[in-house]
Order: C-alpha cells, then structure tokens, then sequence
C-alpha cells in the first residue's frame, strides 16, 4: 500500500456515526466507509439509518443500524456496546447529532426550546463522549461536529450557537484529559443545506442559488455532506496523528 493510501485507511477501525440517517452524518458514514471502516450508523429514525447501513453494505462495506436517541445515557451505552458486539471493537465516535429547527430571538425564545437545544447539542456530546472514552483502547479518536455558529452570531440562533459554542470548549477539554489516549477535535460546517438546516432558515431547494450568490463564499459554493465527510476522515485517519484539541471550520471561506 502507498504512504498516501496508509494515511488516510480506516481498514480495520470500527466508527460510530450519530445521526447518520441523513444529510452530514449520512455523508461522514459514506466516507469513513469508503476509507475502510466498519460504521455504526446511529439516530432515531430506523428506517432512514438503515438505508444508509444498507447501502454501505451493498457497495461492499461493513455496517449496522443501531437506532439510538443520543439524549438517552443508556442508550449511548447500548450503542458502543452494539458496535462492539458486532465488529469486535470501537476505534472512532462521531458525535453529529443536533441542530435545532427553530429561528427565534432569545426573549423570544420558549424555555422548552432552549432546554431541548442545549440538551441534544451540548449535554449529549458530553454523554456521549464519555461513553466512547469508556469503551476505547488506546489509539481513539472522537470528533465532535459544531458550527460556525459556534464562532459568529446569527440572528435567532444564540440558543443554537451557546450550545455549538459550549462543543467547542468540550472539544479541547476532552483533549486535554483524554490525551494521549484517545484525540478530541471538532469540525464547524458553514452553509450545508441539509434538511434541518433548511427547515430553520424556511428555504426551498428553489432559494438556494440565491443563497450562494449572497454568501458570497470565496470558495464558490455551498458545501456537500461530503465535503464534511472528507475532513472528518482526515481527522479520524493517521494523516492527523499529531492533530488534537483542534475546532477547525469547514465552510467554503465564511
């Protein structure tokens, strides 16, 4: 095998993917499929994650469905235990669940929502990543997907961007008391048009060159599930070795 093929072969690994049902966590499946991977492809949604794992199956990849609510401690549990039942060990946990459908100002803001947005965007990465460090030998790698609202504001997303700004610090905690067991690091998407994504900004597939020319994105375009998929396999894959700690953006120059 080539230098440039070691660096970036997950053969052998075995990864968890939350929210792999659709969109980014759907595409960050596909990748780390291609690259070698066995994937747990985890959401609450059954029948889309087992789409996603029946596909990777079909092109010749390794993968289960494990239906999950990543707010559920136990069920965090039950999934790394189901990865390791299945393929025998737990390598990389991609912590892609959240997002929040609803744009409002924080006076604005229901307490319920608040509550719902910090608890599945925040709390459940900290859960969760305990539960993976639990199951991980040495050699781990978590990534943790935030936002570039993490680092900006957008209006009527403070709740989402407290939440994305708070995965941010955890990433480099984590790092920190993880090291050099297990790597930490996190990725901040910009504009992905995914489904949840959409539905926040109220936008049809009809708006989105519109959206393109506004953002204006020295790169060119909106970004792709791939596009995000392709950097959390440099982060999970020996090309990063010596990378932890790290919120990197991933938003086409936003």
């Amino acid at each position: 095998m080539a230098l440039i093929d070691e660096l970036f072969s997950l053969h052998g690994q075995v990864a968890v993917v939350t929210g792999a049902g659709r969109g980014i966590g759907e595409g960050i499946a596909n990748v780390l499929a291609q690259a070698g991977a066995s994937v747990v492809c985890a959401a609450r949604r059954s029948h889309e994650i087992e789409r996603v794992a029946a596909e990777i199956v079909a092109a010749n990849g390794r993968a289960i469905a494990v239906t999950t609510d990543v707010t559920d401690e136990d069920a965090l549990e039950r999934l790394a235990q189901a990865a390791i039942d299945e393929f025998g060990r737990l390598d990389i946990w991609i912590n892609n669940a959240g997002g929040s459908p609803l744009q409002m100002p924080l006076m604005e803001l229901p307490r319920a929502e608040w509550d719902a947005t910090i608890a599945l965007n925040l709390t459940a990465i900290w859960a969760a990543t305990r539960v993976a460090a639990r199951h991980m030998g040495e050699g781990g790698r978590i990534v943790n997907i935030s936002s570039i609202a993490a680092e900006m504001v957008i209006p009527g997303s403070g709740h989402y961007s407290a939440a994305k700004t708070g995965t941010n610090m955890l990433t480099r905690a984590f790092a920190q008391e993880l090291g050099p067991r297990i790597r930490v690091n996190c990725i901040m998407p910009g504009a992905v048009p995914t489904e949840i994504m959409m539905k926040a900004m109220r936008l049809t597939d009809a708006d989105l060159p519109k959206l393109e020319k506004m953002l204006r994105l020295p790169a060119g375009r909106l970004g792709t599930p791939q596009d995000l998929g392709a950097a959390v396999l440099y982060l999970t894959s020996p090309a990063s070795e010596w990378v932890t700690g790290q919120c990197i953006r991933i938003s086409g120059g936003a």
